[in-house]
């Protein structure tokens, strides 16, 4: 909220409810705290952009105001969902009694040696209610599958905010995934040297093989098998 000498005016951030090609609205009040009619004009940096209603008007004394301002439908979201628009409300005294269409420009002159309060207001983008649930990170999968729009392309604004979400989720658990690769590691290391030091023996009964006999021969089939099952262990390891 600001507040000024002539009006309170609620609130100072517009926030819009961002949706690709469709036409979004937004407002804020003007409340007069004082006993006199209070004029006001509503001005923007991009008038093709805005329509505000009403963009000029009086306030009566203790009374409120409610101002509209509605976007015309974009085509995309920006990327990091950010607006430099910015919009000013400019309040002066008026006579009492006045009407809406005795407001001139003249009034608002501070040339003219008129009394000119002014209010910046600037522009926010937020999710859309169903946009802020697809983004609950628990849901991470399903939102970036889900940005996915119509037309095949992907919506930049949800991609990111999944990412991000899902970003922060593996730096949270790092530590852990980290142990877990570092064992798994160790772990197969290991098995590399037992296979390697069976393999070995298996050369040199494979060199005994024609002197030893039966038992041999037995064993021999035991740690050919033996040494495939490890082989096999160590290749579906991460």
């Amino acid at each position: 909220m600001s507040t000024g000498e002539l009006l309170n005016v609620d609130p100072v951030e517009l926030k819009f409810p961002f949706e690709p090609k469709k036409q979004i609205s937004c407002s804020f009040q003007l409340s007069n705290k004082t006993d006199d009619y209070v004029a006001f004009k509503v001005k923007t940096t991009n008038p093709k952009k805005y329509c505000v209603r009403p963009n000029t008007g009086i306030v009566l004394p203790k009374s409120t105001c409610e101002v509209i301002v509605t976007m015309q439908a974009q085509k995309e979201v920006p990327a990091d969902m950010q607006c430099k628009d910015k919009f000013l409300l400019q309040t002066v005294k008026a006579p009492d009694g006045a009407t809406p269409k005795d407001i001139t420009a003249e009034m608002f002159n501070r040339e003219a040696g008129n009394v000119v309060e002014e209010c910046k207001l600037r522009v926010v983008y937020v999710f859309s209610p169903q946009d802020a649930a697809a983004h609950d990170g628990s849901e991470v999968g399903s939102s970036m599958r889900g940005s996915v729009s119509d037309n095949g392309q992907a919506n930049a604004t949800e991609f990111v905010m999944a990412a991000r979400t899902f970003t922060e989720e593996v730096q949270d658990k790092s530590p852990e995934a980290k142990a877990l690769i570092t064992k798994l590691t160790e772990e197969k290391n290991k098995a590399i040297q037992q296979n390697n030091k069976l393999r070995k023996e298996l050369e040199l009964l494979k060199r005994q093989t024609g002197k030893g006999g039966g038992g041999l021969s037995f064993m021999l089939v035991f740690l050919i098998g033996l040494v495939g099952l490890i082989t096999g262990y160590i290749m579906k390891r991460p």
